[in-house]
């Protein structure tokens, strides 16, 4: 290719320069012609008439035609030099142009190459390049007759930043973990995001186990300090997998599957990581049992309504139940929402599985109405459904099919929730409000919100957290956020309740506090409709001695 192009180069000058030849020759004949022209004119005018002898004598005695004379010599000369310089000038141009033009593509080449290996956001190996190399590694380790470790760390809540602060936020975060685990990491090891908020780090040739530990203490205390972005300080942890060649897989998908099976193990456990081990193995299918089977138990009304009464400690009369959805499946029995609705949630599934529980809900509620059980009912909002502008509209079709008032109707929304795009979230808020649906803010205390959102939510109703509520009789601080919560929200008109209450004790003292409605074990656990609707009608207050029921 270049000697083509040398030739090209060469063609290109040679062009060049009989073009400026062939002007230089212009300028040579133009000088002998004005040559001829003023010899001719000075032989008439001196003379008196043009013959050879006179034109001789001319040129013999006029010193104006000597210097015309040179003119074409002139004119020749420097018709050469400037084709020269000027074909030097081009070809020169066109070498650099050329080498710019190579360097281009080379440094094209070169990130065409990096993007196809590195993750776009913080610049780490990507999959593609920590599987390659995994592959090398694994056979360096082979040969040198040592281990290798691969950790899978997955941030824990981070779907959570991602839905109240945005993507933008989230990936601020993503970039901060880049950064702190890059200080962890050894020159020959590999550090990878894998897509998502999972990183894996490679660390090859290691001789003794208890690096492996050293590593995963030094991951830990990298996730110590809280992450600052916009101005709001995150508590971000991660759950940690980890898998050992040889010991538990001598391939790249083995190790990868393993240690894959161990980060999610870790997300259970209180340690927030996990060594792989073969009894580990049953928490995979499981898992992806339930991710594959989601929409068919949605469609195939394999979901069933449990429904927690909510207590008026002032009337000692029931004010409404929490609807609450569990999943009964053949094999793993009735599985809590915590294990499945974030998978609707990861799948896109949680629009259909909020229609089928507002729709069930519903049509429950109505049920009691008719039977003169006016009891209030209450449904979570998660913030992708309260996002969503469809919502009044959905709901308002419901409610023109029921006989059901709006006013028995609760939606819970957690404080955080509306953080993400709070004008949406509130016009949606306030649409809702105005059809006479009464909004609850849950799990106050634990989200990112302020109070000047809480001010222009059109709340009636707040629910302390449990976490706050289960200790309070045993650490002060926690009372002390009780009694401040319950203050708080009187002073702004709206109804307080008590979750997570499972001690006659806690009733009291939250009673004294002035906390208007109490939520728990204590009263009873989450029941079916017809052990529900039983239990409401053998509630008569005045039989009532606060004792432990259900």
């Amino acid at each position: 290719m270049d000697r083509r192009l040398g030739v090209t180069l060469l063609d290109n000058v040679s062009i060049m320069k009989s073009g400026v030849t062939q002007h230089a020759v212009y300028g040579v004949s133009i000088a002998i012609g004005a040559i001829i022209l003023a010899t001719l004119l000075s032989a008439q005018y001196l003379y008196g008439g043009i013959s050879l002898e006179h034109i001789i004598a001319a040129q013999k005695n006029n010193s104006t035609l000597w210097i015309l004379d040179g003119m074409p010599f002139v004119f020749a000369f420097w018709g050469q030099y400037v084709s020269s310089s000027m074909a030097l000038r081009a070809s020169t141009m066109v070498l650099d142009q050329t080498n710019e033009l190579r360097n281009q593509t080379v440094a094209l080449e070169y990130q065409v190459m990096h993007d196809a290996t590195h993750d776009s956001l913080t610049d780490l190996p990507n999959r593609v390049l920590l599987l390659d190399r995994l592959d090398q590694a694994i056979h360096n380790a082979f040969r040198e007759k040592q281990g290798l470790a691969l950790f899978i760390l997955d941030l824990d809540h981070f779907k959570d930043i991602n839905d109240t602060l945005g993507h933008h936020s989230g990936d601020q975060v993503l970039k901060h973990v880049a950064l702190r685990l890059k200080g962890v990491i050894r020159e020959s090891d590999t550090l990878a995001r894998l897509g998502g908020d999972e990183f894996a780090l490679m660390l090859p040739l290691i001789k003794e186990r208890n690096y492996v530990h050293l590593v995963i203490e030094k991951i830990q205390n990298a996730f110590h300090s809280p992450f600052i972005v916009g101005g709001l300080n995150l508590d971000v942890q991660a759950s940690i997998g980890i898998a050992i060649f040889p010991e538990h897989g001598k391939d790249i998908d083995t190790i990868m599957q393993r240690a894959d099976v161990a980060m999610y193990v870790a997300k259970q456990n209180n340690e927030g990581f996990a060594i792989y081990s073969p009894k580990l193995d049953k928490h995979t299918p499981k898992r992806l049992i339930l991710m594959g089977a989601l929409r068919q138990a949605i469609e195939n009304g394999d979901l069933v309504l449990h429904y927690q009464p909510k207590i008026n400690v002032k009337t000692n009369r029931i004010s409404g139940v929490e609807a609450l959805v569990r999943w009964r499946h053949e094999e793993h029995g009735l599985i809590q929402p915590n294990d499945f609705v974030p998978l609707a949630e990861r799948t896109g599934l949680h629009k259909q599985l909020f229609f089928w529980v507002i729709k069930t809900a519903l049509a429950q509620a109505e049920q009691w109405y008719k039977n003169q059980l006016k009891i209030g009912i209450s449904v979570n909002l998660s913030p992708s459904t309260l996002l969503d502008t469809d919502l009044p509209d959905v709901i308002t079709g419901l409610l023109a099919s029921s006989t059901l008032p709006a006013k028995y109707i609760t939606f819970e929304i957690t404080e955080g929730s509306i953080i993400k795009d709070p004008e949406r979230a509130l016009a949606v808020l306030l649409r809702l409000a105005k059809m006479g649906i009464n909004i609850s803010i849950d799990d106050f205390g634990t989200g990112y919100s302020s109070l000047s959102y809480l001010q222009k939510m059109p709340a009636s109703e707040l629910k302390i957290d449990q976490s706050f509520v289960k200790d309070m009789l045993k650490n002060e601080n926690d009372e002390v956020i009780v009694r401040s919560t319950i203050d708080l929200a009187h002073n702004m008109g709206l109804k307080v309740v008590a979750e997570g209450v499972e001690e006659k004790e806690i009733v009291a003292r939250l009673k004294s506090l002035g906390c208007d409605i109490i939520q728990g074990f204590y009263y009873s656990t989450p029941l079916n409709s017809s052990d529900c609707t039983d239990w409401i009608n053998a509630y008569p207050p005045e039989k009532r001695d606060n004792s432990k029921t259900g």
